[in-house]
């Protein structure tokens, strides 16, 4: 990782997140074992991605983002203790996020859903689920118009 260039404004930022409450890494489904380069920091606001060896990516996603919350596990990943988890976001650069392979699934999961839900609640916004009424749909609104868009006079 880089060097920090104004160390206070980062722990203030690293504050804002919340305390860790999970690192988990994604790993091999032979044996179970950590040696992929994909790291996963789960905290109370945000969750965070950090992928690479040589060029590192780090990408975040607030919790109050998260929708929804699947778990998965093949009988592969059953035997290894592991399993894969899908996040449903509303964040621009990932609508799902997949942690492929990683332990305590479940309690992840669940942590996840507990903690996406009071991020929204504390930041008081509404999760709206799209029911298929586009602005195209809107006719008559104001009785100016008919369905063809020609304006009453």
């Amino acid at each position: 990782m880089s060097r920090v260039a104004n160390k206070e404004q980062y722990e203030e930022s690293l504050k804002s997140k919340g305390g860790l409450k999970y690192s988990e890494r994604s790993r091999w489904l032979l044996f179970g074992l950590p040696w992929t380069f994909t790291k996963y920091e789960i905290r109370d606001n945000d969750f965070t991605i950090i992928k690479g060896f040589f060029t590192v990516r780090e990408n975040d996603c607030y919790m109050y983002k998260i929708s929804d919350v699947e778990v998965t596990s093949t009988f592969m990943q059953r035997l290894a203790g592991l399993s894969t988890i899908i996040l449903y976001t509303s964040d621009v650069t990932d609508r799902t996020i997949v942690m492929k392979n990683v332990k305590h699934g479940k309690e992840i999961k669940d942590f996840i859903l507990q903690a996406s839900e009071s991020a929204r609640l504390r930041r008081r916004t509404v999760n709206m689920q799209d029911i298929g009424f586009g602005a195209g749909d809107i006719h008559d609104v104001d009785d100016m118009d008919d369905l063809n868009g020609h304006f009453d006079n």
